[in-house]
């Protein structure tokens, strides 16, 4: 009986020294892939090869092509203002892309994220913030992409065509030589 006893502990300790070196090397799969996941240092920011789903509220902001096997590897982590990200890395919302770098990022290229604020250039292909429209244009702005000048909305303010025209404006008189030639439509309070 002592025998069976001591078998079974040895085969459940093995299971426990199995488990915490699965969870140790990071091969977990399932549950406890999902506990490192929340893992403080997750939450700080971490690696993970190319493919790999981006967490909501994350971006890219360094790329590896050696990394995972020369599939390449991406580092994730937490958006805040001022931060560089590499070239297919989402936008979190309220944020907008300020500068751009063609060689950042390891030769893939960078763009600058920042919270959005009034008065404010944006690279071409930036999103446009709820509450705010675009009143300029610059062709050689962002490094030569072109640039968007963001306003939060008010009355009396003249917008650039494309621009969104929040909840409760409307879009009056045009102006053809308006947003550096593009032409610009005067809005206001509906």
């Amino acid at each position: 009986m002592i025998a069976g006893v001591r078998s079974r502990v040895a085969a459940m300790f093995g299971a426990v020294v199995l488990l915490a070196a699965v969870v140790l090397t990071g091969t977990a799969t399932g549950t406890a892939a999902a506990a490192t996941q929340t893992s403080p240092a997750a939450r700080e920011g971490g690696w993970s090869c190319s493919g790999a789903p981006v967490p909501a509220g994350y971006v890219i902001t360094a790329y590896d092509r050696t990394g995972c096997d020369g599939r390449g590897s991406w580092f994730q982590q937490p958006a805040r203002d001022g931060l560089w990200t590499c070239s297919g890395s989402p936008i979190v919302t309220g944020y907008v892309i300020t500068q751009y770098d063609r060689d950042g990022c390891s030769g893939i290229g960078a763009w600058f994220h920042r919270l959005a604020r009034d008065g404010m250039w944006t690279c071409s292909g930036s999103p446009i913030v709820s509450g705010y429209v675009v009143t300029q244009y610059d062709r050689n702005g962002c490094g030569g992409i072109g640039a968007w000048f963001h306003q939060l909305v008010r009355n009396g303010i003249w917008t650039c065509p494309g621009s969104p025209i929040p909840p409760g404006y409307r879009s009056t008189t045009y102006n053809a030589t308006g947003c550096n030639g593009l032409g610009a439509w005067y809005t206001i309070r509906a």
